[in-house]
């Protein structure tokens, strides 16, 4: 079985220099590991980038490079299946992406990459199948740097997945925190620790080169590389890779960006997170405005898995965003949370699975929380599918009137540990069950408004499962009839060694 061990030793001497090599500088250069994605029953995407001083733009000099790489059947990487050459230059910063085809589905493989006299970590992958007759998926979300180590992602290397499945916030944008531990208000009289354990490398970022730089610092953690190197992912970014809440062409300061700008910002965005995500295919330009396909599904035996892109076409926030009761602007029956293409796409897909589990992947909450007790005026996060009711409305009618088999939303964003039972009107207890969500804690970032989620835990008994107040990850597990829950807590999330234990294991049936 692959293990991290593995993954963080070098194996031996490079077997092959290239040509074209650039090898100019003496320092290492596959400095931010490899990874694996887009699983499919016969392809995989490979993905490194050469990059010798990762903080510095990379510390490549101009000109293409060649990279060669290897696909064995052998953690050892004796036995070649594959290999071949690639090209990669300064204009996508150095990073490589090769579609690795004609694999046979379900089936483990072991990858490396070499440059000059250079070899890089190997990483295990995994193909897709959909015969498979069960499936280990983890879940991450929301990595701050700052604000944790990544202890979780150690746990989840060893858990050796099928696939992680990244919904977003992977980096963040914002500027340098200062170190050290605080007590913060949060409400109510009562006072929370909160750490800053290590620091971003810029303020704020905008330009191409802030975001290749800050992916670098990201990418440098050995446990988050050791997590790539493990498994496949699949992935979609939230708010915090462009501008903290931001829907569409709209950021969340209109008043410091123009249009413009903040056009010029996002393609920058896209385009550092397609050179650093194993994905296929790099941003393009539509009408002069960037674009980015992420959304796409995929099939793990008994799991069909929908991945959705809840941030480009999405309607702005209504109510001035943030909690608030609604605002006629939010009943507005022509909003949308996926935009016109996206959600004909997910009700088409749902209608024709044949899966046994169906699980949307979304960047956030489906589930309905009300902050405030009734008979009062819900108040709800105008960011969650909660700010787009007449979205939610269609997809829950998709759920409750096409027989779609066993629904399953896998979700992160908002820092909590959360499990629930889905209704077509989620704040009447009687209406008709359409599915469970199950949401990952974030890896690192911590949770300010966990408290004021405590408080009013009653007013939402859909909701079987809370926790603000630990750092993880979840297992999701996938047999013929059931679907098991374990969400993973970091005991210090200070501390890159802390323990990763269970807090809850739980299957849908049981909630």
């Amino acid at each position: 079985m692959f293990s991290r061990r593995l993954f963080l030793a070098s194996s031996g001497a490079a077997l092959w220099v290239p040509k074209l090599a650039l090898a100019q500088s003496t320092k290492p250069h596959f400095t931010l590991g490899v990874a694996s994605g887009s699983p499919h029953p016969d392809s995989v995407i490979l993905w490194t980038r050469l990059a010798p001083e990762p903080l510095k733009g990379g510390g490549m000099p101009e000109g293409i490079a060649q990279v060669r790489y290897r696909v064995c059947s052998d953690a050892a990487m004796r036995k070649t299946l594959q290999d071949g050459v690639v090209e990669t230059s300064g204009d996508k910063a150095h990073s490589v992406h090769v579609k690795v085809k004609g694999l046979q589905p379900g089936r483990e493989y072991f990858y490396q990459f070499y440059f000059g006299d250079e070899e890089s970590p190997v990483g295990r992958t995994r193909t897709s199948n959909p015969a498979d007759a069960s499936a280990k998926i983890a879940l991450a979300s929301c990595q701050h740097y700052e604000t944790g180590n990544y202890a979780a992602y150690r746990d989840m290397a060893d858990w050796s997945p099928d696939c992680v499945v990244h919904v977003g916030d992977y980096i963040y944008e914002g500027g340098i925190s200062p170190l050290g531990a605080r007590m913060m208000d949060v409400g109510g009289g009562e006072r929370r620790l909160f750490e800053i354990v290590r620091q971003h490398n810029s303020g704020e970022i905008t330009s191409l080169w802030d975001y290749r730089n800050r992916y670098a610092l990201y990418r440098s953690d050995p446990h988050l590389q050791a997590a790539h190197a493990a498994a496949p992912w699949i992935v979609a970014m939230d708010d915090h890779e462009v501008d903290n809440n931001w829907a569409a062409d709209i950021p969340q300061d209109p008043e410091k960006q123009t249009p413009l700008e903040f056009q010029v910002r996002k393609y920058a965005a896209f385009k550092a997170y397609y050179e650093h995500m194993p994905i296929e295919q790099p941003p393009v330009l539509k009408n002069m405005k960037p674009a980015l396909q992420l959304y796409n599904k995929y099939r793990f035996g008994p799991a069909q898995v929908h991945l959705l892109d809840t941030r480009q076409f999405r309607s702005d926030q209504a109510c001035g965003d943030g909690r608030k009761p609604y605002c006629e602007d939010a009943l507005d029956p022509n909003r949308t949370m996926l935009g016109h293409e996206q959600e004909a796409w997910l009700t088409r897909e749902l209608k024709r699975s044949e899966a046994n589990f169906n699980v949307i992947a979304t960047q956030i909450w489906f589930t309905s929380y009300r902050y405030t007790e009734a008979p009062e005026e819900p108040v709800t996060n105008m960011d969650s599918w909660d700010g787009y009711p007449a979205a939610r409305d269609r997809l829950s009618s998709v759920l409750a009137r096409h027989d779609v088999s066993n629904p399953v939303f896998l979700t992160g964003d908002w820092h909590t540990a959360m499990a629930s039972t889905l209704r077509e009107n989620q704040f009447d207890p009687s209406s008709r069950r359409i599915g469970h969500e199950l949401v990952g804690s974030s890896i690192a970032s911590f949770c300010p408004w966990a408290r004021d989620m405590e408080i009013v835990r009653d007013a939402n008994p859909h909701v079987s499962y809370l926790n603000g107040k630990k750092r993880g990850y979840l297992r999701a597990s996938f047999t013929g009839d059931t679907c098991r829950g374990e969400f993973r807590v970091v005991e210090d999330s200070g501390r890159a060694d802390s323990p990763v234990t269970t807090d809850l294991d739980v299957t849908t049936k049981d909630l």
